[in-house]
C-alpha cells in the first residue's frame, strides 16, 4: 500500500457534517471533516433527498438510470456542484431545476468528469445563477452504468438455479460512486427512495424501510426513511427464494463470488452463503450486522479514517448479545480465537505498522477499503471493553450506549463525540482523569500503534479453551502420545474450539512428517465431514506440510467451492510451495464458474509467486492490477 502515514492529534478539528441529519438544521455550528476520500464540495450543500430510477438490463449488463437530488446550497458564490463519479459511469445529461419568483424553472447544465483516483472520478457540474443559498433545487442526472466495482452481474451458471441471471452491489467502503453519482462520503447522510424495473421473474430486493411492486409494471418502489450514507444503499436482483423465520429483518445469502462475509446493508444484511456450513460462524455474523443497526447505520464514523468507531462497538455490542444468549464461555472462546488472529497479523506487519493504529491518516489516493483489518475490530473492541471497565458495571455500560445512540442517531461522528459524551455522561469519571490515565491515556489508544494497551479477561472461557491448549501441546511435544491424543474427542467440540486449534498447528507447520502422518490419521476424514472454515484451515495445514495423500482432498475443496475467502488461501499456499502446477491445473478446471473478480485475483497469485512470466504464459487474461491484494488469511471479517 503506498501511502505516507500521520499521527493525527486527539483533540482533532474534523468534526461531522450535520446538514443530512434530520435532528439538526442547517445553522449548525458543527464543523465538516475532512474526508480524502471524495472528490466532492459536500461540506457546500445538504442534501435532503434523492431518487433512483433503475431499469436494469440483463442480456447487456448494464443499468439505465435516472437520479434526483434534492439540495441546498448552503454557501453563497458556489458555481459548481461536485458528485463523487466513476470512470464506468456514462453521463447522459445534467440538468437543475428550482422554483424562482417566475414559477419553477429548469435547465441543462454543462457538466465534466475529471479524474480523481483509481477507484473513482469528479463529476464537476455547473450551476446557473438562478440557485440562490438556503434556496430547494434538483439536478437531475441521466446516466448509464457499465461494469463497475460497486455492481456484480453473475451468469445464470454461477447461481445455484443455474436458469437465471443474477445481480447484486456493494457500496462498503466507496464503491457506490461507480453505482450512482453522490456524496460517497460516511460524513454524509440522507434519505432516498427508487424505482426498480426488471425482466418478469426477476425479483428484486434493497435496502429500504419500505417496498411495494407493481406487478402489473413489473416495477418495485423503494423507501428508505431514515438517513444513511451514500455506502449503505444495496440492492440485489435474481431468482430469490424468501423463507419466514422471524419478525421482518431481511438477511439475503448470496453466491460464493461475494467479495467479503457479510454487509450490514440496512434491513437487508448480505450474508456470503458459504457461511451457512458453520452454525457458529453464521451466528456471530448475523449478530454482528444487527449490531451494526445501531453502530454504523444510526450512528456512523465520519471518515474512513476511524472505522473503528463502528466496527469495535459493533463487535463490542455482538458480545454482549452472544455473552447473554449462548453464555460468556463461548463469547471468550469467539474474542480469544479473534485477539490470537489479531497477533497473528501483527507478527507479520511489525508493531510498528501503522495500519495497527485505530486513527489512521492515509494520504489521498489510498483506497478505504484496504485499511479494512483486524485492528479496526479487535482493537476497537479492546478499547471500548476497556471504557467500558472503567464505569465499573456492564449495565451501566449498556445504558451509556443507548444514550450514546439516542444522542447521535442519523448523524456521523469523530471519536471526540464519542469520548466527550462518555466523560459527560460518567463526570466521576472526568474528575478522576481517566482519559489521561498513564499508559492508558485515551489518546494513546487512538494514534500509538501495535497491539491493544489492554485485553479483556477471558478466563470465563476457560471451560472451552483449556481443552484446545491442553491438545496443542500434546500435538507439540517432539515425539506426540497418541493414546492420550486419541483419549480427547474432538468430534464433541465447538467449531470455534477446533478452528483455533488448527490456527495453532498452521502457525507451527511445517510439522515433523511423522506428526503430520499421525494428524492425518487422527482427524483426515473427520475433519472432511465438517463446515468450510474447518477443511479450509486443516487443507492449509496439508499443503503447508507437503502432504501428499490428502492433496486430493485440496483439489476437491477448490473445484467445490469458489469463494474468494476459501480459494485464495489455498492457491497463496500451493504457489508458495511446490505445488503451483495443482494449483494451474485446478484453476482451468473451475474458472468458468468464477467470478471474474476472482478469476483475476488468483492470477495475481500466479503473477506474484516464483517465475511469474511462465504463469502468466498459461492464463487467458491479464492479471488485475496490484492495488487489490488477496486478504491475509485471518481477514476473513464481515463489513
Amino acid at each position: 500500500m503506498a501511502a505516507a502515514f500521520e499521527r493525527p492529534t486527539f483533540c482533532c478539528c474534523r468534526k461531522v457534517v450535520t446538514g443530512s441529519a434530520k435532528s439538526e438544521g442547517l445553522n449548525s455550528s458543527r464543523d465538516c471533516p475532512v474526508d480524502i476520500a471524495s472528490a466532492s464540495n459536500f461540506q457546500r450543500f445538504q442534501i435532503q433527498h434523492f431518487h433512483l430510477e433503475l431499469d436494469i438490463n440483463f442480456p447487456s449488463r448494464e443499468i439505465r438510470a435516472v437520479e434526483v437530488l434534492d439540495l441546498v446550497c448552503l454557501q453563497p458564490d458556489t458555481r459548481s456542484l461536485v458528485l463523487d463519479s466513476h470512470q464506468s459511469l456514462h453521463i447522459r445529461s445534467v440538468s437543475a431545476k428550482c422554483r424562482c419568483s417566475s414559477g419553477e424553472n429548469s435547465w441543462p447544465l454543462s457538466h465534466r468528469l475529471d479524474p480523481f483516483t483509481e477507484y473513482g472520478a469528479s463529476l464537476v457540474i455547473n450551476l446557473p445563477a438562478a440557485i440562490k443559498p438556503l434556496s430547494n433545487f434538483q439536478i437531475i442526472i441521466r446516466y448509464t452504468t457499465a461494469d463497475g466495482p460497486a455492481i456484480w452481474w453473475l451468469d445464470p451458471e454461477l447461481t445455484s438455479g443455474n436458469s437465471k441471471p443474477f445481480l447484486f452491489t456493494h457500496g462498503h467502503s466507496v464503491c457506490n460512486r461507480s453505482f450512482f453519482p453522490c456524496f460517497d462520503t460516511p460524513a454524509v447522510k440522507s434519505t432516498y427512495s427508487a424505482t426498480v424495473m426488471v425482466p418478469p421473474g426477476i425479483r428484486v430486493l434493497m435496502s429500504a424501510t419500505r417496498s411495494t411492486f407493481d406487478e402489473q409494471e413489473n416495477i418495485y418502489r423503494f423507501q428508505m426513511e431514515y438517513p444513511v450514507p451514500a455506502y449503505l444503499l444495496a440492492l440485489v436482483a435474481g431468482d430469490l427464494i424468501s423463507a419466514d423465520i422471524g419478525p421482518r429483518y431481511d438477511v439475503v445469502f448470496l453466491p460464493p463470488s461475494f467479495p467479503i462475509v457479510a454487509m450490514e446493508n440496512p434491513c437487508l444484511t448480505f450474508i456470503i452463503s458459504c457461511i451457512l456450513e458453520s452454525d457458529e460462524f453464521l451466528i456471530i455474523d448475523v449478530i454482528h450486522e444487527i449490531a451494526h443497526s445501531w453502530f454504523g447505520n444510526a450512528v456512523t464514523n465520519a471518515t474512513w479514517e476511524e472505522m473503528w468507531l463502528s466496527e469495535g462497538l459493533a463487535t463490542y455490542a455482538q458480545r454482549r448479545i452472544t455473552t447473554e444468549t449462548y453464555g460468556a464461555a463461548f463469547t471468550c472462546l469467539e474474542t480469544t480465537f479473534r485477539l490470537e488472529a489479531l497477533h497473528r497479523q501483527l507478527k507479520l506487519l511489525g508493531d510498528e505498522s501503522p495500519v495497527s493504529r485505530l486513527q489512521v491518516k492515509f494520504e489521498p489516493g489510498v483506497n478505504p477499503s484496504s485499511l479494512m483489518n483486524l485492528f479496526t475490530y479487535e482493537k476497537g473492541f479492546c478499547f471500548v471493553y476497556y471504557l467500558s471497565q472503567l464505569c465499573g458495571d456492564t449495565k451501566c455500560f449498556d445504558s451509556f450506549l443507548r444514550a450514546y445512540v439516542e444522542k447521535f442517531k442519523f448523524t456521523s461522528v469523530v471519536a471526540t463525540d464519542l469520548l466527550e459524551f462518555f466523560l459527560g455522561f460518567f463526570p466521576e469519571l472526568r474528575e478522576k482523569c481517566v482519559d489521561n490515565k498513564e499508559g492508558l491515556e485515551f489518546e494513546r489508544w487512538l494514534n500509538a500503534s501495535g497491539p491493544p494497551l489492554l485485553e479483556p479477561d477471558l478466563s470465563q472461557g476457560s471451560s472451552l479453551i483449556k481443552p484446545v491448549e491442553s491438545l496443542y501441546q500434546l500435538w507439540s511435544s517432539e515425539t506426540p502420545d497418541g493414546n492420550r491424543i486419541t483419549d480427547i474427542d474432538i468430534s464433541k467440540w465447538k467449531t470455534f474450539q477446533i478452528v483455533h486449534l488448527l490456527d495453532k498447528l498452521l502457525d507451527r507447520s511445517p510439522l515433523p512428517h511423522e506428526a503430520m502422518m499421525k494428524l492425518s490419521k487422527s482427524y483426515s476424514a473427520l475433519l472432511d465431514s465438517m463446515n468450510a472454515e474447518i477443511r479450509i484451515r486443516w487443507l492449509q495445514i496439508v499443503v503447508r506440510n507437503n502432504y501428499l495423500p490428502d492433496f486430493y482432498k485440496v483439489r476437491r475443496f477448490l473445484e467445490n467451492h469458489t469463494s474468494r475467502m476459501y480459494t485464495g488461501p489455498l492457491y497463496e499456499d500451493l504457489c508458495a510451495g511446490t505445488m503451483k502446477a495443482i494449483a494451474i491445473e485446478t484453476f482451468y478446471l473451475t474458472q468458468n464458474r468464477l467470478h471474474v473478480n476472482l478469476r483475476r485475483a488468483i492470477q495475481q497469485i500466479f503473477a506474484h509467486s516464483a517465475n511469474p512470466a511462465a504463469v502468466m504464459t498459461l492464463l487467458e487474461d491479464k492479471p488485475s492490477d496490484a492495488s487489490n491484494p488477496i486478504s491475509l488469511r485471518d481477514v476473513n471479517v464481515s463489513a
